[in-house]
């Protein structure tokens, strides 16, 4: 309740001012004429341009402001609830992954903490591409729309994606004043304000401004501390200043800041796996044999992970923050529209973790404070009118500059839990006590494109696309560590090599620049007014990383650099769609079909070739192909009563991918390369052989044709909206439902990692009085569903799975004010 006050302010000054400016200006509104049983077409600039949805040839989820706000969204997570073939992923916020139809970035692990490699899904607010994952888990504030687009984009959009992007609108400053504000309260210490106010500031200039806050008491209580954990306090404020000197000209300069700040983010005991280890060298033998070595016998405090309870004796903390400044600028000059988009945005955070997720002086201190700054700068070109060759044409300049100082300390019972002190000779106890890593990473990027997309109505039915797109990027990074502290060691001695096995010092350089050429054709068929068919197929890029996250080491224990550049990945996909629309415009069904193949998928690989000892790091997988079904629906079932409901079937498999990781259950320190090698069949019966093993690669696991990461085979969603006029009100009822079948969330597809499928419903009813005032009851997670969002192998592969329970059920009262 820290800001409450000042959220109070704003909300009670966005009323008054637009109260007053609505009576002082504002002109009566027109009556309504449309027709109240026909669905309201929906726009959307998928293609740089306002189209009606029902017309664009592309596979696109919309989701309108009115939508967000009546189903309590506020950012990509709870987005995922409503669009089924988006899926979101965070341990915390720096380590955030989404992808579409599985593919982007499908493992923490890869690219969402490895400052040097890109996500493939592109995520764009007002025309502006946001170059870390993280800026994804910030609150959304005052937004209009976001579409959903499914497949490669690189011809229409600035930055080269493979998967789809996410693209947010904003809405705009208004010359006829409006506001509002919204209260909600609710369980667990939430508390919610969201104000906006809008109106002119002279005859030619117009401003907006909106506040949202967030406060939750945590969801998981520590048993050691006696604190909440995994609370929300968040903020975020946006600006904006349009300026319209003539009809033919719209510029916006818009300016916004979010800042997350609270006691998050950690797991709690899920369940432990077994391997193939000696028993003293797993979870329950390790925490059996504790008394031994100076401390108590352990225990989690629950088994059960739903009773959100844990133990973790480290700082847990997160303070991050995003914002930037945008100038866009559109320009009408009759054939054409000019447009210009210039913008910098920064990234910072910063981060308390307690890595072992329990409550053992395992690692006590983990951190990578970063500062992110990018600057973009886009132009382009797009042709006005209706006839029957039009077109969308761009240049894309960015840069982006990474800064992070990597720190990692070890605790007093690292050493027992991490390195054997069993064998003789037998290690101290105190060997890790202090031991730590500190580091700098620097990363630098610049990205040149031209890209466009031509369209031609070869007939009154039948159009043509075309579109192209040519990227450059250079990239530069550098990274160092040093290790100090733990016991005294002797160079080159058993008890140096123990703890150098934790944490060794390395520096290295790596560059990689290149371009590549991509682009996608389409064919759509307008048999009715209201039935569209297309094919496509479009070949999409993104381009080499750097591993700025430590290399394995070659024989001589330098950095092996042959690992440091992740290469260029490739994306074919071909697609079949159809959109409709039924009842006399009341109904719109859109089905696509897809198939993809991505080459060089950037993932995590197991080899001994390119190192000294057999190492798991972020390199290039030969194939992965996923292909599915998607159905979109919408009705006006009658007056008042609107149904959305949508269906994602996806079939995502490693076609390809010879040097996979070693899942727990296979893990054999005895073993070349610490995987139980292959056997011969004649000796499958053996309980511990693995058909899996590599011959070629002792140690590596072979993951071909088996299902990809994070991807559930199922998943829909399902809203329900229901408007009951009486007399000068009307009663509000909400709905929506999601569920998703069972995934595994590991690359290794261990038996162990897999997450079950999930349903989860939330609703709200309510009164609004007079088109003004509104008062709802609202329920997240309903039927308090228990699932689990995220999951995480103990670091030392001990057996033990930590996972992140869903939210419980909140109840809370919302009270809205429209003027």
């Amino acid at each position: 309740m820290r800001r409450a006050p000042l959220f109070a302010a704003i909300l009670a000054g966005s009323t008054l001012l637009s109260v007053n400016a609505q009576a002082s200006d504002a002109p009566t509104p027109a009556a309504d004429t449309s027709d109240a049983t026909t669905l309201d077409k929906v726009t959307v600039t998928a293609r740089q341009r306002e189209e009606e949805l029902q017309k664009v040839p592309v596979a696109v989820s919309v989701v309108s402001g009115e939508w967000l706000d009546r189903s309590y969204t506020v950012n990509i997570q709870q987005l995922s609830l409503l669009v089924p073939s988006l899926y979101y992923n965070s341990a915390n916020p720096r380590n955030t992954a989404y992808t579409i139809r599985g593919l982007g970035s499908n493992t923490l692990s890869v690219s969402a903490a490895n400052d040097g490699i890109e996500p493939g899904v592109g995520f764009y607010v007002d025309g502006v591409y946001h170059g870390r994952p993280a800026t994804a888990a910030f609150d959304f504030t005052d937004i209009e729309r976001i579409e959903v687009l499914r497949g490669p984009q690189g011809t229409l959009f600035g930055k080269n994606t493979t998967a789809g992007a996410i693209n947010i609108t904003s809405r705009e400053p208004t010359f006829v004043p409006e506001g509002s504000g919204e209260l909600s309260v609710g369980e667990n210490g939430f508390v919610q304000a969201k104000a906006n106010v809008s109106g002119p500031l002279s005859e030619q200039v117009a401003g907006r401004f909106a506040a949202q806050f967030t406060e939750r008491d945590g969801v998981l209580h520590n048993v050691t501390t006696g604190k909440d954990v995994n609370g929300l306090d968040n903020y975020a404020l946006r600006g904006q200043l349009l300026y319209k000197p003539a009809d033919e000209v719209n510029v916006r300069l818009i300016a916004d800041v979010s800042n997350l700040d609270s006691d998050c983010c950690t797991q709690n005991y899920l369940r432990v796996g077994s391997s193939l280890k000696s028993a003293a060298r797993q979870f329950e033998g390790l925490s059996a044999n504790l008394p031994s070595h100076g401390f108590p016998v352990y225990a989690p405090p629950s088994r059960n992970v739903y009773d959100r309870l844990t133990d973790i004796d480290a700082p847990l903390h997160i303070d991050t923050q995003d914002g930037g400044v945008s100038l866009n600028a559109d320009w009408n000059v009759g054939a054409v529209t000019l447009t210009s988009i210039t913008a910098w945005r920064y990234w910072k955070w910063d981060v308390a973790n307690d890595r072992d997720y329990i409550g053992l002086p395992i690692q006590t201190v983990q951190r990578i404070p970063s500062r992110q700054d990018q600057y973009s700068q886009e132009f382009r070109v797009a042709s006005n009118g209706d006839g029957p060759f039009s077109y969308v044409g761009g240049l894309y300049f960015y840069t982006q500059e990474i800064n992070g100082k990597p720190i990692s300390v070890y605790g007093p019972a690292a050493t027992y839990w991490l390195v054997s002190t069993t064998n003789f000779p037998r290690m101290p106890d105190n060997l890790a006590d202090g031991y730590g890593q500190y580091g700098n990473s620097h990363f630098e990027m610049k990205s040149y494109a031209a890209f466009g997309e031509a369209n031609y109505r070869i007939t009154d039915r039948l159009t043509a696309t075309l579109g192209l797109r040519y990227t450059y990027e250079d990239k530069n990074g550098d990274y160092s560590t040093t290790v100090s502290g733990g016991l005294p060691t002797t160079p080159g001695s058993l008890q140096d090599n123990a703890k150098l096995s934790l944490f060794r010092p390395q520096s290295y350089s790596a560059a990689d620049s290149g371009g590549n050429v991509s682009g996608r054709t389409n064919l759509a068929y307008q048999f009715t007014d209201t039935l569209m068919a297309y094919v496509s197929y479009a070949r999409g890029y993104k381009s080499g990383g750097l591993n700025m996250s430590g290399l394995p080491l070659d024989a001589a224990n330098n950095p092996a650099l042959a690992t440091a550049v992740i290469k260029d990945e490739t994306n074919k996909t071909w697609e079949a769609g159809l959109k409709s629309a039924w009842w006399d415009g009341r109904a719109t069904l859109n089905l696509a079909a897809y198939r993809t193949v991505v080459d060089n998928y950037q993932a995590n690989i197991t080899s001994s070739v390119e190192t000294a000892a057999l190492r798991t790091y972020p390199a290039n997988i030969p194939e992965v192909t996923v292909k599915g079904l998607e159905a979109d629906f919408a009705a006006q079932v009658f007056s008042g009563f609107t149904l959305h409901a949508s269906l994602a079937y996806a079939d995502g498999e490693y076609s390809d991918y010879p040097l996979g990781p070693c899942p727990l259950e296979w893990q054999n320190p005895n073993a070349a390369g610490g995987c139980q090698p292959f056997k011969a069949p004649a000796s499958l019966a053996n309980k511990t052989s693995n058909p899996r093993g590599n011959p070629n690669v002792p140690g590596a696991y072979v993951l071909t044709g088996l299902p990809l990461a994070g991807l559930s085979k199922w998943a829909g969603s399902l809203g329900v909206d229901y408007e009951l006029p009486w007399r000068s009100g009307a009663f509000l009822f909400h709905l929506d439902s999601s569920a998703r079948s069972g995934y595994n969330s590991d690359t290794s597809n261990s038996i162990y990692t897999r997450i079950a499928g999930y349903g989860v419903t939330n609703a709200s009813v309510g009164f609004r009085f007079n088109d003004h005032w509104e008062a709802d009851v609202f329920a997240r997670n309903v039927f308090d569903s228990n699932y689990i969002t995220a999951l995480t192998i103990q670091t030392g592969n001990s057996g033990l799975i930590l996972g992140q329970p869903s939210d419980p059920r909140m109840v809370g009262v919302t009270v809205r004010a429209n003027f």
